[in-house]
């Protein structure tokens, strides 16, 4: 039995550490009211009799006891950080609503065989680093652990400096989990999109798992006077960004995949005045796909275009790719797991694609994953008006409850 309204208080009690006033939340890795979440969470972790640790890195692990210890384990969790302005359900609905699956499985007089580790991962989201899902990247072996103790924030504070601080000692070289180390891992999450919501389906269980390649250009052309340089002589950066971010838009139309997206959400140009030609731009690009050979199609169609543009242009290109990262496919047998524990509650179920990444991305890597979808209003998320009905979260929980029972028990 899901107790709704002890979960619904304690979603409540997490978004009160924001730097942001309500409704909103903003909870930037290993800031005051990250590391106060996490103390709040290590509490709650206790006093639903789980055995909390922790890595180098911060990630943390609750777990419940198997009777087998010989077993390997089962995992869920998801993330707490939240960027700025945003609100209270992206990733915390995964790590409170695993506590309550747990919860409901023990008044239930349920004895689990394996144990179950519920794992609040580090940084799922950019904002400090400008690299996501930092916690799992690194679990997932995904990330060099000497190429993370030297990431460096806006006021370039390392993120050794920065875990040391918040407590979390050792090297990160020992963060990485091996190959198989669970037997599978699901995770909850809102699903920060429309279509179960305006399609009034219940559940949705992830078939595939976007991933994005992320690059940085620097484009350097020649300053000048506004009214001065005559329009034949200009090399303006500026204009050459602009163009190769419309290349961005029609590589991403112009692929054989429905889900390639590609996005130019940083532009920065240089000197910022507007009587001065730009001397000097810089863009970021996400471009993403569930099929790495169209991704990768969309990216060589970027650079070429890219290059053309400089060259007709007469200024210098510096591309750097920020991360690259493979699409995950989701375990047959736990999405067919979810569809079942979904139908036996009498919830509608719909296969999906998440196009938005998750720690599972990286978990993909270690074990058997799969996710679970629940309708947010609007589809709206990173926002503070991202909402989950009481009731959607109920059944969230349940059916990650159901999946957990059956897990430990095999």
């Amino acid at each position: 039995m899901i107790d709704i309204d002890r979960l619904t208080a304690e979603i409540e009690t997490l978004s009160e550490f924001s730097s942001y006033p309500s409704p909103a939340v903003t909870r930037v890795l290993f800031s005051k009211e990250d590391c106060d979440a996490r103390d709040w969470l290590a509490r709650m972790f206790a006093d639903a009799g789980l055995a909390v640790r922790s890595d180098a890195v911060g990630n943390l692990f609750a777990r419940w006891a198997g009777r087998d210890v010989t077993r390997v384990p089962f995992a869920t969790g998801s993330h707490i950080d939240a960027i700025p302005n945003a609100g209270k359900y992206d990733g915390v609905i995964g790590v409170v609503g695993a506590v309550e699956a747990v919860r409901a499985l023990q008044v239930k007089g349920f004895q689990p065989e394996r144990s179950l580790d519920i794992i609040l991962f580090t940084a799922e989201e950019p904002t400090r680093f400008g690299l996501g899902c930092l916690g799992s990247r690194l679990l997932g072996g995904a990330l060099d652990p000497a190429v993370a103790a030297a990431l460096e924030d806006a006021e370039q504070n390392t993120l050794d400096a920065l875990r040391a601080r918040a407590g979390f000692s050792g090297p990160l070289s020992g963060v990485p989990l091996r190959q198989g180390a669970y037997s599978g891992f699901v995770e909850l999450h809102i699903e920060q999109g429309p279509l179960l919501e305006r399609d009034q389906i219940d559940i949705g269980a992830m078939e595939k798992i976007a991933a994005p390649a992320a690059f940085r250009i620097t484009i350097t052309g020649e300053g000048g006077h506004a009214g001065a340089v005559l329009m034949p002589d200009r090399h303006d950066a500026g204009l050459a960004a602009a163009e190769i971010a419309l290349a961005v838009e029609r590589a991403a139309f112009e692929t054989s995949s429905p889900d390639t997206v590609g996005t130019t959400g940083v532009f920065l140009i240089e000197p910022g005045a507007i009587n001065s030609v730009p001397c000097r731009a810089v863009i970021e690009i996400d471009l993403r796909d569930t099929d790495l050979a169209t991704r990768s199609q969309a990216e060589i169609a970027i650079r070429e275009a890219a290059d053309a543009v400089v060259a007709r242009r007469g200024v210098s290109m510096e591309w750097a790719t920020i991360n690259s990262d493979p699409p995950a496919i989701c375990a047959p047998e736990l999405v067919e797991r979810i569809e079942s524990a979904a139908k036996d509650r009498g919830f509608s179920s719909r296969r999906m694609i998440s196009r938005a990444y998750h720690d599972s991305l990286f978990m993909a890597r270690v074990c058997p994953t799969a996710m679970i979808f629940v309708p947010c209003r609007n589809g709206w998320s990173h926002r503070p008006d991202e909402y989950v009905s009481p009731e959607a979260l109920a059944r969230g929980v349940a059916v990650l409850a159901d999946v957990i029972e059956v897990q430990l028990g095999a």
